[in-house]
């Protein structure tokens, strides 16, 4: 076991969704663990989702950095790894832009940090109407109570009750016996930092939507990390949103089973490339916080 006071780094991957970005960091920067700092990975946003990072920024204490590539399709392998290099925790969250955490999700996420293990997160679906109530009226969800679910799930506006209403510790079932596929989610996903360097991060090899974090997943399982799951503990709010096209799906689940088959623990494409490119981050006040962004990944103000 780690000892209980180390750094957490919040990376929150997004793509022009802004309303949604705004919700979720609002509820990243209301949590009962207060050691951790939120980095913000843009896969080429305009300026709207820049404005409201720095406007979440300026209403913190705490550490909110921005990162941004420029948009050339799906590349979410390539801007967590850059949000992996500007981090500077020892443990890392890996977060959605659509996937609104709980209050006590930094403290459970904590609660569950094992040395040589990763945690893959759970999450509760809300539908199509949920969501844009909560967009549209701009709901609170730190102060939505337990009357006000039992009526989103008895309407079928959401998945699940009942991980909102029980949390259960670390106990033998959250461990996963060798590689299984289900349950991994890279929208709720955490491993130590060193283990995600020793494995070169993501694999910007991976193009469009499918299974670029079950390659990462396996990647550490080969490398000895062993996996735990994080139900009835760390599930988030999954806002809906239409599906990705899955075009590439079965080349990337060739490209995991070739990792398994392999052994191999290295991405070809990954984080070296993103610490290579990294500059010294120009860090802009806001207030009594500040925003931090790369320069070589900051948006020009006409996007």
């Amino acid at each position: 076991m780690a000892h209980a006071n180390f750094l957490i780094s919040v990376i929150v991957s997004t793509y022009n969704r802004p309303d949604a970005l705004a919700l979720v960091l609002a509820q990243c920067l209301a949590q009962t663990d207060t050691n951790y700092e939120v980095i913000v990975a843009d896969d080429g946003s305009g300026e709207s989702t820049r404005t409201v990072i720095e406007s979440a920024a300026n209403h913190t204490d705490l550490t909110v950095s921005h990162v941004w590539q420029p948009d050339q399709g799906f590349r979410a392998a390539a801007i967590r790894n850059q949000g992996i290099a500007q981090a500077r925790g020892e443990y890392l969250i890996f977060l959605d832009g659509d996937c609104v955490p709980q209050g006590d999700f930094i403290a459970r996420h904590r609660a569950l940090a094992e040395t040589g293990w990763t945690v893959t997160g759970s999450r509760i679906l809300l539908n199509q109407a949920l969501t844009s109530d909560l967009l549209t009226q701009r709901l609170s969800l730190t102060h939505a109570n337990l009357r006000f679910w039992v009526r989103q799930r008895c309407a079928q506006r959401s998945n699940k009750l009942l991980p909102l209403l029980i949390k259960l510790p670390d106990f033998a079932q959250r461990r996963v016996n060798g590689f299984k596929w289900r349950g991994i989610k890279s929208c709720n996903l955490a491993a130590w930092a060193v283990n995600v360097h020793a494995i070169n991060g993501f694999d910007e090899a991976f193009s469009g939507w499918g299974h670029e974090d079950a390659d990462f997943v396996a990647r550490l399982y080969n490398a000895g990390v062993r996996r735990k799951k994080g139900f009835y503990a760390t599930e988030v709010l999954h806002l809906w949103h239409q599906e990705q096209p899955r075009d590439n799906a079965s080349l990337n689940y060739k490209r995991v089973l070739e990792v398994l088959q392999s052994k191999r623990t290295w991405a070809r494409h990954g984080l070296d490339q993103a610490l290579i490119k990294q500059e010294p981050a120009e860090t802009t006040p806001f207030g009594s916080c500040r925003v931090e962004r790369s320069k070589s990944r900051q948006p020009s103000l006409g996007r």
